[in-house]
């Protein structure tokens, strides 16, 4: 397999470790589902000390690049007719976000039905001179990447793989597992307040990726209003 790019590799673990990546991801053909808006978001998030940005899809990545020197976790979505994998499925995919400007290109790892074997995805990060990041749902999938030289290993999929059964809380106990055996971990999904952050750093998270809680208004305002209208309900009785 191609090696790792060492250089690279060793600049983003001094530069991201114990931080916060932003995902600065829209609600799909959402009111903010606009470059010039992404980039905005981006930017903010600099401002506001992130330092990574996790940005979907190749215009958004190319614009962000050409923005900020902030290292990129890219990735592409796409809906496939033929498999649920989602998050950069295929080769090509990483080819065009390793042109646009990515640092780092994050994949589902994910055991399902999919276009590309993950090894393959792995080879082909390396292969473009990026570090890879594995989306992740088990503990197994998580070391068997790392030892393939999968630099960073997200629970980015942990609770997501049954949309109607999604749980409240972090992964943290995958988290703390990876942690133990030495990994690289980025704590990924419903991580949507600082103390679930903070504690996922506690756990030995290497970084924290947060998404909605920072950049999705629909979402933020949909939480406020959900509380609003329960607390409204038990005052009226």
């Amino acid at each position: 397999m191609t090696p790792v790019n060492k250089d690279l590799e060793q600049t983003l673990l001094s530069h991201l470790k114990h931080s916060l990546i932003t995902s600065c991801q829209p609600v799909d053909k959402g009111p903010m589902d606009k470059v010039e808006h992404v980039v905005a978001m981006a930017l903010a998030a600099v401002d506001g000390g992130a330092k990574g940005l996790r940005i979907e899809g190749i215009e958004n990545v190319r614009a962000v690049a050409q923005t900020t020197s902030t290292p990129i976790v890219a990735i592409i979505k796409r809906d496939l007719d033929d498999s649920p994998i989602r998050i950069t499925p295929f080769i090509k995919d990483i080819e065009a976000l390793a042109q646009a400007g990515a640092s780092i290109i994050a994949f589902d790892a994910t055991n399902r039905h999919r276009p590309t074997p993950m090894l393959d995805l792995l080879e082909a990060i390396h292969a473009n001179d990026c570090i890879a990041m594995a989306d992740c749902a088990d503990y197994e999938t998580g070391v068997l990447l790392a030892k393939h030289g999968c630099t960073f290993i997200g629970s980015t999929m942990s609770g997501y793989l049954d949309l109607h059964n999604t749980p409240n809380q972090p992964d943290y106990d995958l988290v703390k597992k990876w942690a133990e055996q030495g990994l690289n971990v980025i704590a990924e999904g419903r991580y949507n307040s600082p103390e679930r952050a903070a504690k996922a750093i506690e756990l030995g998270a290497f970084s924290v990726t947060v998404g909605s809680a920072i950049t999705r208004v629909e979402h933020i305002t949909q939480w406020f209003v959900e509380r609003i209208e329960n607390a409204s309900k038990l005052g009226a009785n």
